[in-house]
């Protein structure tokens, strides 16, 4: 900055003088750079006291404030033109000209100050803002603004206030709230049904814990949320909310990765163009994804976020860690982004760099995982496109424990405060249900490959939808998910390839399978060699005190959060003498999507058999959809004929075109086996971008070597059906109550050409069926009872033109 060095004469103050720039050689004024270098000494404090000074500089008349800020203009176009910059409304973005003026008035400042008023009196302006900073107070009244006030005064005063005996502090409980609710809203969550229940949950020291276990800036996300508020609710302890069960409940070891840094990882790695992702066409977006992922993976991240990183993994030492997506919006009530963004498990058995390295690769990925074409499109299905999304991690040790080369949790699942399905009449949906299995909760949250968790509803916990042992044997759990610790990976394995008489917790998971019954495990004693187990978990499930646990922690998270809820855990037994403990561990816990129930859905007796095109039972939803016009069909039978993967795979990529082709219609999907499975010989390989416009989607289950596919009933597919309000129903061909109208969806016109002409060579194994034009102009009606546990779909006959283009859909 140039200035005038002369004194004040005449009463005139003394102005900076201005330069023609750039040709004016540059010069300093010793004034000013003693007032520069003084204020330096406050990087912090320095813009109140550069403010102060300005104050004094016009209320004294030296220059008046409009003066002083067109001469900070005319000089910071003169430093733009200094820098090269000839096009600066082109050349130079907004918040950088913003910055160049901040600093220009700085210097400026300085300048007048030092030419007109001198050191003595910023001597003065300086100890008046040092006396006037806030500070904790045990009055009364709070003499600060929460809103503004730094993080360490927030923590202090709300201490001080809680530390208050109980009839002062009734005095300042509205000024504690407030300090909580700008403690949450900063660090945690801006989502206003979350804060109305977290700031009656936590305390100080709760938030305070929260913000040492921070990395970076930004808040903690969703599922990071969701999960400390879940463990709060449940440390309450008061004889109006029954059984405390605060000892027997906990939460893993966690660290949060603050959203901010997501930003400063793409400024810094040039990638901040990616933020117009969400607005391209779902087609570019696919295209593009896989690059974006790679340019990704490419990035550095800032040193001090490595450094602590590298902190959280000396903390941790050799136990695995999970990496896990914790957005804003995740978690959120009413929208779960359930399996939207990726997660990744780091073995952490390799070098201290090696395990660095692993683990800023997995944030990396989760971080690309945001531009994912599933995640933009739910995002645009309700309406969230424009919010600002920003990805926060959530970082967990893995809890389990280690049997061999081998760690994992012995229990893992899902937990619902509401039970989706009725598999018997005496179930009370209220009490619950879990999915569970043995070892790493994957493989109860996925759609996986040739396998199935225990399905638990708490009401009855021994009562199975399966009943004969072949049956129970055919639906356990096959495989097994865990860390192999010797080869540093994660692993899928079957199950006799792990459990044998050894394992400590045999008796509380298996049953010996005895080929027409299942025998309990009384003692591994008794065992005899060449014994298999089946995992039935009953000894869990006829244990009240694992069973009330799980129903209480379930149970009163709904009744808090106000609206039911779905939970990931696991649960560790304890050895104990008559019998064992168990203590659960919540993974995360958001608020369960649900359809609104108006009414029951009663099944007419007198439908003519030529009418009806299909019946299922078991399983079965509370719903009804009217005037169905379109089917699309993959043949099940025909599917399992396909010689070529690849045309499995384009049957899936057909299926998301005939979904956009017919979002105007109303239209089912039915097909083999589970759909959504990355395993193209158990079904369609589709996501939730293929089928998001369909009513209700049908699994056909043929049985195929002793087995039938498994439901999604339950997993993060499920969960996208039930918040897009998709029924998803399942016909099991061959057993009692389950028909399929088989000539109907064979022999009817296929109008796939029609809808899509460059997928007409894959007319043999997928038809689109227009009903209206095959049946005189009928449509299909779908009435599922819950209660009952049937379901049947047959025509109706109603006052529809050919040319009708809508339907209507009746929720239930």
């Amino acid at each position: 900055m140039t200035t005038d060095d002369s004194n004040v004469t005449n009463g005139t103050p003394v102005r900076p003088q201005k330069t023609k720039m750039p040709t004016t050689p540059l010069r300093s004024v010793t004034p000013a750079i003693d007032i520069y270098i003084k204020l330096a000494q406050y990087p912090i404090l320095c813009d109140q006291i550069r403010m102060r000074m300005r104050e004094e500089l016009f209320r004294r008349g030296i220059i008046t404030q409009a003066e002083f800020e067109r001469e900070v203009k005319e000089k910071a176009i003169e430093s733009q033109r200094r820098e090269g910059l000839y096009d600066p409304f082109s050349q130079e973005d907004a918040h950088i000209w913003q910055k160049r003026k901040e600093r220009i008035r700085d210097f400026h400042t300085d300048a007048y100050f030092a030419d007109n008023l001198g050191s003595a009196l910023l001597d003065q302006i300086i100890q008046e803002v040092l006396s006037n900073q806030p500070a904790p107070t045990d009055s009364v009244e709070l003499t600060f603004n929460p809103e503004i006030a730094p993080w360490e005064l927030l923590f202090r005063q709300g201490e001080i206030y809680e530390a208050m005996p109980p009839p002062e502090q009734e005095k300042v409980k509205h000024h504690l709230e407030e300090i909580k609710v700008v403690l949450i809203k900063r660090m945690i969550s801006d989502q206003l049904p979350f804060i109305a229940v977290a700031k009656r949950m936590f305390d100080i020291a709760d938030l305070r814990r929260i913000y040492r276990r921070r990395i970076g800036t930004g808040k903690i996300g969703g599922k990071a949320a969701g999960m400390v508020l879940a463990w709060k609710i449940l440390q309450q302890s008061a004889p109006e909310i029954g059984p405390d069960i605060s000892q027997w409940v906990d939460i893993p070891d966690s660290y949060f990765i603050g959203s901010e840094v997501i930003y400063d990882f793409r400024l810094m790695n040039r990638l901040d163009y990616l933020m117009n992702q969400k607005y391209r066409p779902l087609d570019e977006i696919r295209e593009q994804y896989p690059s974006i992922v790679e340019a990704h993976l490419r990035g550095n991240f800032p040193e001090d976020i490595v450094e602590q990183l590298r902190e959280v993994l000396r903390q941790v030492g050799k136990n695995p860690l999970i990496v896990r997506s914790s957005s804003l919006l995740e978690d959120n009530f009413g929208f779960s982004f359930a399996g939207k963004y990726s997660s990744y498990f780091c073995p952490n058995q390799g070098t201290e760099e090696e395990n660095l390295e692993a683990l800023l690769m997995a944030i990396k990925k989760v971080y690309a995982s945001s531009l994912n074409p599933d995640a933009i499109l739910y995002r645009q299905h309700h309406g969230l496109i424009d919010y600002d999304e920003r990805m926060a991690i959530l970082l967990q040790k893995l809890k389990g424990e280690q049997y061999g080369r081998y760690f994992f949790p012995t229990i893992a699942g899902v937990g619902f405060s509401q039970n989706p399905f009725r598999w018997h009449p005496k179930i009370r949906r209220e009490e619950g249900f879990l999915r569970m299995v043995w070892g790493i909760g994957t493989r109860a949250v996925d759609r996986v490959d040739n396998d199935y968790p225990r399905m638990v509803s708490l009401s009855h916990p021994q009562l199975r939808p399966e009943t004969s042992a072949k049956a129970i044997r055919q639906y356990s759990q096959w495989y097994i998910d865990l860390i192999d610790l010797e080869e540093n990976t994660f692993k899928t394995l079957p199950v006799d390839e792990v459990l044998d008489e050894n394992y400590p917790y045999l008796r509380y998971i298996a049953s010996i399978d005895k080929g027409d019954y299942l025998q309990e495990i009384f003692s591994t004693a008794s065992l005899e060699p060449g014994d298999r187990f089946v995992l039935t978990f009953d000894y869990l499930l006829k244990d009240h005190k694992f069973v009330k646990l799980m129903r209480t922690a379930l149970m009163r998270l709904e009744r808090e959060y106000k609206t039911p809820v779905d939970t990931e855990f696991t649960v560790e037994i304890i050895p104990n003498y008559p019998y064992p403990d168990y203590k659960l561990n919540l993974l995360q816990c958001r608020p369960l999507s649900q359809r609104s129930e108006s009414g029951p859905v009663e099944i007419p007796r007198d439908i003519p058999a030529e009418d009806v095109l299909f019946t299922a039972k078991e399983l079965i939803p509370d719903g009804q959809v009217d005037d169905i016009r379109y089917v699309i069909f993959v043949d099940p039978e025909k599917y399992g004929e396909i010689p070529e993967q690849s045309i499995k795979l384009e049957l899936g990529r057909v299926i998301g075109r005939l979904n956009k082709a017919l979002e105007n219609e109303v239209f089912i999907i039915m097909g083999p086996g589970r759909w959504g499975s990355a395993n193209l010989e158990l079904g369609v390989r589709v996501t939730y971008a293929d089928i998001f416009n369909t009513k209700i989607l049908v699994e056909l289950g043929l049985e195929k070597d002793g087995r039938v596919p498994e439901l999604s009933y339950g997993t993060h597919f499920f969960q996208d059906l039930v918040e897009s309000g998709i029924y998803s129903l399942a016909i099991q061909l061959g057993q009692p109550g389950n028909s399929l109208n088989w000539a109907f969806f064979r022999e009817s016109p296929n109008m796939l050409a029609k809808f899509s002409p460059g997928d007409a060579h894959l007319g043999e194994y997928l038809r689109v069926i227009d009903i209206a034009s095959v049946t005189n102009n009928r449509r299909l009606r779908v009435l599922m009872d819950g209660t009952h546990d049937e379901a049947v779909g047959y025509l109706v006959t109603g006052n529809w033109s050919l040319d009708e283009e809508q339907g209507t859909i009746s929720m239930f």
